[in-house]
């Protein structure tokens, strides 16, 4: 199991989607924040919509920091000839990925398939006292799509999670909540806004301050103008790049009722502060 240094942030980020300027400004703001590459962590699907699959992957690669296999990376690496996203048969998600998966299947070399085929399908570390566990969807399946108003969803993930927190990505929207006693953190994706009418994408931080943890959600604006404008161009998927500029996604076909309605409206960053362990043994050991 990793362990990390404390005295530094975690940075964790999921799908940089083939989005080579989301992912370079990203970069840019680890650096900023003096995080260096061994605290960083992606949660999966380095390559799917955009127009830079194999710039993205080679540059992910280079950049030095953790990543998990998603569905996306398990399907590339053996050559296969779908996403393996879970869009069922017949709705419009499936149909657009008739247009972008086989033109990022097209460009990715051989040296990128193998270094997705070595990544890790999971990632367990401990930080702060407590312990987490970084998937892609789902804490088994790699390719489910979890959302936070389901409920009854993240209870089955978490107990199969053996993990205080769980850190996950696939779904495309930020959130953080708690169930029970388990914490279900989703920082969004770098490479495609979360359907809230904001071009912005985003990313999160795990953070120790004063004996707390603290688990936070944060937007980045980018050159999404010029990502869109490369897409254009090679007119594998407009709909995607309308959405790098509208903040909209073409498709609400995975969506449940709660996050459907939501389409258009702009996301709040969020923190949450869990106590340590080392400060909950603390204030059971003080309490009458």
């Amino acid at each position: 199991m990793i362990s990390f240094d404390t005295s530094k942030p975690l940075l964790v980020f999921g799908g940089p989607y083939s989005n080579l300027q989301a992912t370079e400004a990203l970069r840019r703001r680890a650096d900023g924040l003096a995080i260096p590459p061994q605290n960083v962590i992606c949660t999966g699907d380095v390559v799917a919509y955009c127009a830079a699959p194999e710039e993205t992957a080679r540059y992910i690669a280079e950049w030095g920091c953790h990543v998990i296999q998603g569905n996306c990376e398990q399907q590339l690496a053996a050559s296969a000839e779908d996403c393996a996203c879970n869009f069922e048969d017949g709705t419009e998600c499936a149909a657009l990925a008739k247009g972008w998966y086989p033109y990022a299947n097209a460009r990715m070399s051989d040296e990128m398939r193998a270094w997705m085929g070595g990544l890790p399908e999971t990632l367990p570390f401990t930080y702060g006292g407590r312990t987490f566990r970084v998937v892609h969807g789902g804490t088994s399946v790699v390719n489910r799509w979890v959302f936070q108003s389901e409920r009854d969803v993240l209870a089955e993930e978490l107990a199969l999670a053996a993990a205080d927190v769980i850190v996950a990505g696939h779904s495309g929207i930020p959130y953080i909540t708690r169930i029970g006693q388990g914490t279900w953190f989703n920082p969004g994706v770098i490479g495609m806004p979360p359907n809230d009418g904001t071009a912005d994408v985003w990313y999160g931080l795990i953070r120790e301050i004063d004996g707390c943890l603290l688990l936070s959600t944060h937007r980045l604006a980018y050159g999404h103008h010029a990502a869109a404008a490369t897409m254009r161009r090679s007119g594998h998927a407009n709909a995607y790049a309308r959405t790098l500029v509208t903040g909209l996604w073409p498709s609400l076909d995975i969506l449940p009722p709660a996050e459907r309605a939501a389409t258009g409206k702009r996301i709040r960053q969020r923190t949450m502060r869990l106590g340590t362990q080392a400060t909950a043994q603390i204030n059971a050991a003080i309490s009458p």
